[in-house]
């Protein structure tokens, strides 16, 4: 046997601690959108209402939520109908949630697929993340399709220039919500317990990212907490996405470059998570 011959593929436990083999995923590709295709069919499988779910959703809690932040509360929208401002947040948060919530059971959820054949592994959570873009598109379409409604009833609404830049905020919500995946993902292998807190602490999360209010009225009102909002990257992310699809809001250099670096260091950190676990969590699940 020739054993200068070189193997078209080789697989090792030894590799880098930051790994992305960009070149291994695409060869991959078809893999990748199985999995999207898998993930858009089963989720409503028998079902009654099916897809009509991605619209369901955010309509009634953007109700409830007028009803109770704007209507009862009086949280003032500025000139922008409430049902519409809260519609816009809601349509926002809920394409980093899916993301993370569906990524952070990536281990578990998978074990017996990725016991048995190779693939690379961060594929599983990238199929989530671009067939949650498809569930987010539908719930723009919703959205587009009630401003348009609000600006034909004498509504003074129209987006912001900066609109053009609203595919690099969705880039960035989805390499949020991966990289917090991964880690959390990782992190349940060892603690179950992980999978109960997700839920609830995304709850809590929403409450923290300026979704249901604007980011100036928590500074003004409760100045002494508004720390706690201003340093999640979540609410600047809400609030961009107000600004450039409402005009409603501000948009600041200093968050922009906080959300950018705090999104690429956790992207970072959880792919060296990620790429740590595969090669023990069966292991340990």
């Amino acid at each position: 046997m020739n054993t200068d011959e070189k193997w078209l593929d080789e697989i090792s436990a030894n590799q880098k601690i930051i790994q992305f083999n960009f070149k291994e995923v695409w060869r991959y590709k078809d893999l990748l959108f199985l999995f999207v295709k898998r993930d858009l069919i089963t989720v409503y499988k028998q079902t009654v209402l099916g897809p009509l779910w991605y619209l369901i959703q955010p309509l009634l809690t953007s109700v409830i939520f007028t009803l109770i932040f704007n209507d009862i509360a009086g949280i003032d929208t500025g000139s922008i109908p409430p049902f519409l401002f809260n519609l816009a947040g809601i349509t926002t948060w809920n394409y980093f949630k899916e993301c993370l919530t569906a990524t952070s059971d990536t281990f578990k959820k998978n074990e017996n697929i990725f016991g048995k054949v190779y693939f690379p592994r961060i594929i599983m959570p990238l199929s989530v993340i671009v067939s949650n873009l498809l569930k987010f598109g539908i719930q723009l379409l919703v959205l587009l399709v009630f401003y348009i409604y609000y600006a034909l009833s004498g509504y003074d609404i129209q987006p912001s220039l900066t609109l053009a830049f609203f595919p690099l905020l969705v880039v960035c919500m989805g390499m949020l919500g991966l990289g917090l995946g991964m880690i959390i993902s990782s992190m349940v292998t060892k603690y179950r317990d992980l999978t109960f807190l997700v839920s609830f602490g995304v709850q809590l999360l929403m409450y923290m990212s300026a979704v249901v209010y604007p980011l100036s009225l928590i500074k003004e009102k409760l100045a002494e907490y508004a720390w706690v909002v201003e340093y999640n990257p979540m609410a600047h992310v809400i609030e961009m996405a107000r600004y450039m699809l409402l005009n409603e809001g501000t948009i600041v250099l200093s968050n922009i470059i906080f959300t950018s670096l705090f999104t690429i260091l956790i992207l970072l950190f959880g792919i060296v998570i990620f790429n740590k676990t595969e090669k023990t969590f069966i292991d340990t699940i």
